[in-house]
This record gives structure tokens, C-alpha cells and sequence, in this order.
């Protein structure tokens, strides 16, 4: 037996960097396709964007595959989708490569708008497996929910203006959406970080906070501000808007790294009668 187990929370193992690597990846991939549904991407930009979201989404459900003990056991994820958050995020991921690669094949945006409203749910559906596990104080909080997904969509904004810059293809529509994400995940982060405040442990709130304060200075401020001078400077722009991009989805992968693998301490026994010897 552990002999760290008892009263006193510790941190769980079953989870480790294989989990953290699915809401990193799973997160961006399923932003990007919202990114470039919005967008009103066309003709081999559309293909070659649609194609690394759904590659992203497949690296983040392969990483949980190795992660199983048996791989094997993965096929039962298909068998509960009323009672398993797991489930309806494999299910959502299907339709995402269904859709996605009739999307690839005609270059069809309707077909990538369909894929990107699968990506939403996807990405909603991540949220809900996290908040699920109720012996993690740091994951149980509802508002996480709406800071896994709004981060799905900072991240996959900032991948695609990002690649819009480098591959020469337009990106300034794109900005006033990121933009947007940048300030619905700061706010979502917020509100988080105000209800897990009672919940978590000290170590899980010190991990939380640093990986916060990334997000909300290097992923927040910093970005927008880049953003501000590259739209009215546009001479420096091509390399100021990757820049932004980069630092939200990088700050987004570290903050959701830390979450799974660094402030995930449950809330350890509650022994609120403890068994006294020679009494009943």
C-alpha cells in the first residue's frame, strides 16, 4: 500500500503527461478547425489546415492509447455514450475526421463549417471529462469546463494566423476572432481561478497560479498587444502576428500541461468519526 495514502490529499499517477498530451493537442487541433471554418479558407489552404487539426486531434487520442495499460481496452470507450464524457468525445471526434476529410476532398467549406461545429463539441466534451473526475478538487470546478474549451479556442486561432502569416495566405479577417478567444479564455481563467480558490490544496493552487500568470501575461497581453502594433504597423506585422499566435498556443499547452500532470491532488480521506478502542 501507499504510504502516502490517508487523510492528507496527495497527488494522483494514473494521469500523466500521455493525458496532458490529448488536451493539448485534441484542444488545438479542434481550434484550428473552428479557425478555419470561420476563416472562409479555400482551395489547398483549407486542405492543408483541416488536415493538421485532424492530425493534431489523432495525436492527442493516440497519446491516451499508449498511455493504457491494455491498449486493447480502448474499444470499450465505445460502449457508454450516456454515461461517459470519454465516449461522446470519441464519438465527436469521428464525425470531425468524417466530415473533415469530405471537406479535404471536395475543398468544400461547408463541409469544414460541419466539421468545425463536431471540433465544438469535441472540444466541449473535453472539458466535461476532466470536470468529471470529482476527486480532483482542481478539476471538479464547472467553470473549468469553459476555460478547457475557450483555450481550444485561443490555441487554435493562434495556430492558424500563425500559419495564415508564414504561408503567405490572409489572415487579418482571422484577427478580430482571436482576438476575441484571447479575451473569452482570460475571463474564463478568472472565474476558474475564484472557484478553485476554497477546493484545491496549496501545492495545486501555487502550480495554478504560475502556469496562470503565463497565460495571462504571455498569453494574453502580450499577444493582443502584438496584434495592436502589427494592425497599424503593418510593415512589421508578418512577424509580430506569429509571434502572438505562438505565444497563445504555447502558454495554452503549458497551462493545460500543468493542470493534469502538476495540480492534480485529490482531496484525499474524509474520517470525520474515527474508531476509538474499547468504545462503540
Amino acid at each position: 500500500m501507499n504510504d502516502n495514502f490517508g487523510p492528507k490529499p496527495w497527488h494522483q499517477t494514473n494521469w500523466d503527461f500521455r493525458a496532458a498530451f490529448n488536451f493539448m493537442f485534441g484542444s488545438a487541433g479542434a481550434g484550428l478547425l473552428v479557425a478555419v471554418a470561420i476563416s472562409g479558407a479555400a482551395g489547398n489552404a483549407l486542405r492543408a489546415e483541416m488536415l493538421l487539426g485532424m492530425a493534431l486531434i489523432g495525436a492527442g487520442l493516440l497519446s491516451v492509447w499508449f498511455e493504457i495499460g491494455r491498449p486493447l481496452r480502448a474499444m470499450n470507450v465505445g460502449f457508454n455514450p450516456f454515461t461517459s464524457w470519454m465516449t461522446r468525445e470519441s464519438f465527436a471526434a469521428g464525425l470531425v475526421f468524417a466530415l473533415g476529410l469530405a471537406a479535404v476532398w471536395f475543398a468544400s467549406l461547408h463541409l469544414a463549417q460541419a466539421a468545425a461545429l463536431a471540433a465544438l463539441v469535441f472540444a466541449y466534451c473535453q472539458g466535461r471529462i476532466l470536470q468529471a473526475a470529482k476527486g480532483i478538487p482542481a478539476w471538479r470546478v464547472p467553470a473549468l469546463i469553459w476555460l478547457v474549451f475557450t483555450t481550444a479556442l485561443a490555441e487554435g486561432a493562434g495556430l492558424f494566423v500563425a500559419l495564415a502569416v508564414l504561408a503567405d495566405t490572409p489572415a487579418r479577417g482571422a484577427l478580430g476572432y482571436f482576438s476575441l478567444a484571447l479575451i473569452a479564455r482570460v475571463l474564463a481563467w478568472s472565474i476558474y481561478r475564484g472557484g478553485v480558490a476554497k477546493a484545491a490544496v496549496r501545492p495545486a493552487l501555487a502550480a495554478l497560479d504560475r502556469a496562470g500568470k503565463m497565460l495571462v501575461q504571455l498569453g494574453t497581453v502580450a499577444p493582443l498587444a502584438l496584434l495592436l502594433v502589427g494592425w497599424f504597423v503593418p510593415e512589421v506585422a508578418r512577424v509580430l502576428m506569429p509571434l502572438a499566435g505562438v505565444a497563445a498556443l504555447a502558454t495554452g499547452w503549458q497551462f493545460k500541461f500543468v493542470l493534469i500532470t502538476r495540480a492534480a491532488y485529490n482531496q484525499g480521506f474524509a474520517l470525520p468519526h474515527l474508531p476509538v478502542r474499547g468504545t462503540r
